[in-house]
């Protein structure tokens, strides 16, 4: 009796699952200021007070956002038509306590933010990233959703979705909450290219790029001619693309003044958006390449820790140094590999990643995976706050391309393999299944390639840890010596513009002109080790007045690393005196051998060929 009681209120359940529904409609009536319209109807829900959100996270996002702020003149009503009582809860949540099953949410979206993120409505253009637009009703995750546009009359209404067409006009679908708010969607004057490309396994796909965008018809057709390349590229690295649902994959592209740099990648289309006031392809290959690397690593290689992924807050990651570090290293080599960016431009990256490594303080001091959880503080968040990243902090997306960097080689000087075997076993045991993968797992999939040895002493050292990495030795298989083109200038570790620890002095505008240093100084710099901070005051060098950067300059350019200089300073409105040890400048670059009459081997040439050579058929 008791089972059989079990039985029938599973059945239940069961029945009013396969009962809910959830459609939204979207008009603009007010689009020239922005707004938007819609209309959210879910039914066959459970009588009880149903709780309707906006989100806080959005897919490819790590750090948590604030969309409900730009929703308002909320009302509900029932199947009827009669108003009921919706109470806003939460700055992100609202509230009907009593319902008959039936529910029309209906409320004003604004959105004046093109990106990959957030939205952008304009009679002519319809920019929308779904965790931006659209409230959802929480306990409705695997009910099927539907969509329909009622478009402005000035609107071309050419869309660009991953999003599944629907029957009715300008109606599309989705089979469930994660799809649905993974589903960017562009409605507007796009150009649109598109062709296919056949599987191993026989299968074709269509791909498409939707580009807003003032190019000419030549100028889109060189941009498809590129992206074809990268695609063919991409798919050498793992030996065959993701399954595409509907069987096609989009490239949703605005290129144009009226939107604000981004990409953003999703399980079957991309955003991007680059501000452009004409229009040039080779500005936006970058994005497209690392963005479309996503395909496979991201979106099916997926990290534990983003699963399932979070509307209401942002996940925490320990794995995004590979997810978009790994991403940022094979978008650049793509591009190599394609043709489309020349050797110097990797090396010169490389270089660059090098001396992160070697001179940053976040990636000398602290792991990959403390980086990586640090995610939900800097992807496009917003506090008003100070913070020390530029002592503890260096960037996911750079400290995972270093480390790519250094398992490439590794694995080519070591395995004869190249890091494309890494990424196809992890295609094989993580991507094709969609098992999550966590660190843990991804060491044993380095061992299946490797040996459990060199794989624990790797993820040890350089993913749990943050030991150094002998790149001279790496660099020299491949036949570059490291070079310090700076070496022998001396510095303080105080600059005006760029480089290692930023902009930190300025003359400020006053009656009085003074020399403040304005940020943080650098952990490991002169500046810092005499323990002159952000808001000092510097008066005297060696007892010299110093009333503009280029006093500055001037002395420091007069001495050699190693020499002791007393400084004068205000702390806090109090003198103060110092002495600051200069050192010497840090940077990187690598020099090929055959620059210095040394020959290029046939060991250096391969590990050259396996970069700048296509890997497409």
């Amino acid at each position: 009796m008791r089972k059989i009681a079990c039985f029938s209120f599973s059945l239940f359940l069961v029945l009013i699952v396969s009962a809910q529904k959830v459609a939204y409609k979207m008009s603009f009536p007010n689009a020239v200021h922005h707004e938007a319209r819609i209309d959210l109807t879910v039914s066959g829900i459970a009588p009880k007070p149903a709780v309707f959100k906006m989100s806080r996270s959005s897919p490819g996002r790590y750090a948590t956002h604030e969309f409900g702020k730009n929703v308002y003149d909320v009302t509900a009503k029932d199947q009827t038509g009669k108003s009921l009582v919706i109470n806003r809860i939460d700055g992100d949540v609202w509230e009907v306590p009593k319902h008959t099953g039936t529910i029309t949410v209906s409320y004003t979206l604004f959105g004046n933010h093109a990106d990959g993120t957030y939205v952008g409505i304009d009679p002519e253009s319809i920019h929308l990233n779904m965790p931006a637009t659209f409230m959802w009703m929480k306990g409705l995750d695997n009910a099927p959703i539907s969509i329909r546009f009622d478009l402005p009359k000035e609107n071309k209404g050419v869309f660009a979705t991953q999003l599944a067409p629907d029957a009715e006009p300008n109606g599309f679908k989705a089979p469930n909450l994660q799809y649905f708010m993974d589903s960017p969607t562009k409605i507007g004057d796009q150009t649109i290219r598109q062709w296919t490309a056949q599987n191993p396994d026989g299968a074709n796909y269509t791909f498409r790029i939707a580009l807003e965008s003032a190019a000419t018809p030549a100028q889109a057709d060189e941009l498809a001619d590129k992206v074809k390349k990268i695609v063919n590229e991409a798919k050498a690295v793992f030996g065959e693309f993701p399954k595409y649902d509907w069987g096609s994959y989009t490239f949703i592209a605005g290129a144009n003044p009226y939107v604000s740099g981004d990409g953003m990648e999703h399980r079957n289309s991309t955003m991007i958006t680059t501000t452009m006031n004409g229009f040039n392809a080779d500005r936006l290959l970058g994005v497209f390449s690392h963005e479309y690397f996503h395909n496979w690593n991201v979106e099916r290689i997926r990290p534990k820790t983003l699963e399932p992924f979070n509307f209401e807050k942002s996940n925490m990651s320990n794995e995004l140094w590979c997810a978009e570090g790994f991403t940022q290293y094979y978008g650049g080599l793509l591009l190599t590999r394609a043709g489309l960016q020349s050797s110097s431009s990797f090396l010169n990256t490389a270089a660059s990643l090098i001396n992160t490594k070697m001179n940053s303080p976040g990636a000398k001091f602290y792991s990959p995976v403390e980086a990586s959880n640090h995610a939900v503080f800097v992807d496009a968040a917003v506090s008003i706050d100070k913070n020390n990243y530029g002592n503890m902090f260096t960037s996911y997306y750079t400290y995972g391309a270093l480390i790519a960097l250094a398992l490439d080689l590794e694995l080519q000087t070591r395995y004869n393999k190249t890091l494309d075997a890494f990424m196809q076993a992890m295609w094989k045991r993580f991507g094709k299944t969609e098992i999550p993968y966590t660190v843990a797992t991804m060491q044993e999939t380095l061992a299946g390639i490797t040996d459990a040895k060199f794989a624990g002493d790797f993820f040890s050292k350089y993913i749990n840890g943050h030991e150094q990495i002998d790149y001279a030795s790496l660099m020299a298989k491949a036949g570059y010596e490291i070079k310090n083109p700076n070496a022998g200038k001396a510095t303080m570790g105080i600059f005006t513009g760029g480089g290692f620890g930023g902009r930190t002095i300025s003359g400020n505008a006053s009656s009085e002109e003074k020399l403040t240093i304005e940020r943080n100084t650098t952990r490991g710099t002169a500046a810092y080790e005499a323990g002159l901070d952000t808001g000092d005051e510097l008066l005297k060098l060696d007892g010299n007045d110093v009333k503009s950067q280029a006093d500055v300059t001037k002395f420091v350019n007069s001495k050699k690393p190693g020499d002791a200089v007393t400084v004068t300073y205000k702390h806090r409105g109090v003198e103060k005196t110092t002495t600051l040890v200069l050192k010497e400048q840090t940077g990187v670059t690598l020099v090929p051998v055959e620059s210095t009459n040394k020959t290029v081997t046939a060991e250096m040439q391969k590990i050259r060929d396996s970069w700048f050579t296509s890997k497409a058929k």
